[in-house]
């Protein structure tokens, strides 16, 4: 079943951890889906702390429906952090619409800026099929499901011509963990939505 992205005129999306974790990879395949695969414009701009390994890490997509003018994140939709740092630094530029999506094991929120959080034991589910390096595989799996900002066709075809060859079946696992985690994420909160509306009338 083919499921179209869910993308306004414009949206602003910036990914950030540590250099190691895959953090450009992870902007390049969300990029590409949105350009090569659903056809919209998109724009990837990266940059790197003073070490590349274990040093702060970026990565700014845009994906519009238009032309792009402008190709750095000024106050992004979707912030997605995978470090503790990468939250301290960014999370002031998101406003209450924003959606906020976590690494729950290495990033604490405490109260969140914004009404639309999200966790993932990204780095664990990883860890848990053997490679800890596939996190930001998870991730990608994970912000598919919850933004709809590229679609799963183009998520999962970018990620299979993204990764190493040989390798391919084993990230597409680890990309359908985090999806699969992200739609039963939002149907539990769907449940919970129906439970209050249900309690109150």
């Amino acid at each position: 079943m083919t499921s179209k992205p869910n993308v306004s005129a414009k949206m602003e999306i910036l990914i950030t951890g540590f250099g190691g974790q895959g953090i450009v990879l992870a902007g390049q395949i969300v990029g590409k889906a949105a350009s090569l695969v659903d056809h919209k414009e998109s724009t990837l701009t990266q940059s790197y702390g003073p070490e590349a390994r274990g040093g702060a890490c970026s990565a700014q997509v845009i994906i519009s429906d238009g032309y792009i003018h402008f190709p750095y994140v000024r106050q992004p939709d979707i912030l997605v952090c995978m470090s503790q740092g990468g939250f301290d630094k960014y999370a002031a530029m998101i406003k209450e619409a924003s959606v906020l999506i976590v690494d729950q094991n290495l990033v604490n929120t405490g109260d969140a800026p914004c009404s639309r959080s999200f966790a993932i034991p990204a780095t664990r589910m990883a860890e848990e099929l053997g490679r800890k390096m596939m996190a930001n595989i998870v991730m990608v799996g994970f912000f598919t499901a919850i933004t709809q900002a590229i679609s799963l066709d183009a998520a999962r075809s970018t990620v299979s011509g993204s990764v190493p060859r040989g390798t391919e079946a084993l990230n597409l696992t680890a990309f359908d963990k985090g999806h699969d985690f992200g739609l039963a994420t939002l149907k539990g909160r769907r449940k919970k939505a129906e439970g209050k509306k249900g309690t109150s009338g």
